[in-house]
């Protein structure tokens, strides 16, 4: 192989190390390094000479720790084998980085957990070029920008992982708002990890986070803008989210034409609607009070067990299931056909459990929404809190989740507030949920 007279780099400006193909060298070779450039001889995987930018002639005055290893004689062009490394000095300010994948992260402010993804910048500089080399490099012929993000990156990623969690926590700033302190975390972020960086040799010049951001398409961050924007629209009509609930109530048994309190909840609620959603609820329940007593009120009968109000008629209370007393009134089990009493809590043929319908009594399947007998609705479970929701609900009065609506034709599940039914065509507006 030939001896090397002249040994030089001028490559990529985004290669931070590179390593020259050649390993036999000889005495007299010109080893040239450019201007922010350094040059570092290793041999047998140690790092010996290095070399600052310049001219220079590999002689006795220049490699004297490879001179004591290997006794180079000096009298010609000597052979002698070695690696020579150039390492590029010159800062990069342009290195990206960003979370492959988004980190979860919970809102210190609304308690969900959303997912998180971080975008930003940094500057480095090679500080040390021999603990570069040693610490980093290795066998790698090159160690370009690619190699340095990719092995910086799960040192990024924990590190900001940790750094988002604690100061979101500890400022009470939800990740909505996390954009506004961009500048004052990036600031932190690079105090926290230039040390780490030191390590290797590298120097943190700066390090910018341009954007914090959650993905749109996740449900938990559709969940909470929906949330926000209802809370918004509240704050902006000027009434609270147990009053819109009540309201909802209202709404339900007024509607309600099996109900004996349907034409009084009815009145009550045009008037209490009537003193503006700004107002105190307690007003609008003080107007329901004044209609009821100018109003002739049915006869009622109360239950002796809740002590619930009841139709007359009614042999069996609507809210606790308890027998009024009278005759026994019977039904048949929606699953064997078999008669049992009406406010019995099981068939006593087949177990199945009493799903009464609140207007007629009648039996009905455990997930049906209107009432077989007289297709009345049927109260309904919340998917998050199991608790019963009068039938023309929106959300749950428990903890807020948007109830699932189905039509009462083809039973296709349909969104609070649509007007048809996308699978039947059925006018939802006219009690077709």
């Amino acid at each position: 192989m030939a001896i090397i007279d002249v040994i030089k780099y001028d490559g990529s400006p985004d290669v931070f190390a590179w390593k020259h193909p050649e390993s036999e060298l000889g005495t007299w070779t010109q080893l040239i390094v450019n201007q922010s450039q350094e040059a570092i001889l290793f041999k047998d995987g140690r790092a010996l000479d290095l070399f600052g930018p310049g001219r220079h002639t590999l002689s006795t005055a220049n490699i004297p720790i490879l001179n004591r290893l290997i006794n180079l004689p000096f009298g010609g062009k000597s052979p002698f084998a070695a690696e020579v490394w150039y390492v590029n000095q010159v800062s990069a300010m342009d290195v990206k980085w960003g979370t492959a994948n988004p980190i979860q992260i919970q809102d210190p402010k609304y308690n969900i957990i959303v997912p998180v993804r971080a975008f930003g910048q940094m500057g480095l500089k090679i500080a040390d070029s021999r603990k570069f080399l040693i610490k980093l490099v290795g066998t790698l012929p090159e160690f370009n920008q690619v190699n340095m993000v990719n092995y910086f990156r799960g040192l990024i990623i924990m590190n900001i992982n940790s750094m988002l969690s604690s100061y979101l926590i500890h400022r009470k700033v939800s990740v909505l708002e996390i954009n506004a302190y961009i500048a004052e975390i990036s600031q932190h972020f690079a105090d926290t990890i230039a040390s780490t960086f030191e390590e290797f040799g590298i120097e943190l010049i700066n390090l910018y986070i341009h954007n914090v951001n959650l993905p749109e398409e996740d449900p938990s961050v559709i969940r909470l803008r929906e949330a926000l924007a209802r809370k918004a629209e509240m704050d902006i009509i000027g009434y609270t989210y147990q009053q819109e609930r009540s309201f909802d109530t209202l709404e339900g048994a007024a509607k309600n034409e099996g109900s004996m309190q349907s034409d009084i909840m009815g009145a009550g609620l045009g008037m209490g609607m009537g003193v503006g959603l700004g107002g105190s609820f307690s007003s609008g329940m003080s107007q329901i009070s004044q209609v009821m007593s100018t109003t002739e009120t049915p006869s009622v009968r109360l239950c002796e067990h809740c002590h619930h109000p009841n139709q007359e008629q009614s042999s069996f209370c609507s809210k606790c299931g308890k027998s009024l007393g009278g005759k026994t009134v019977t039904t048949a089990c929606n699953k064997c056909g078999h008669t049992m009493q009406k406010g019995t809590r099981f068939c006593p043929n087949c177990g199945d459990k009493y799903h009464a319908c609140p207007s007629c009594g009648a039996d009905n399947a455990e997930n049906a929404s209107v009432c077989m007998v007289c297709n009345e609705p049927l109260p309904r479970p919340c998917a998050e809190c199991n608790h019963m929701n009068l039938p023309n609900t929106k959300f749950c009065g428990n903890c807020g989740t948007a109830l699932t609506l189905k039509c009462s034709q083809c039973q296709h599940e349909v969104k609070p507030g649509q007007k048809f039914c996308l699978d039947c065509g059925n006018n939802l507006q006219e009690g077709g949920q």
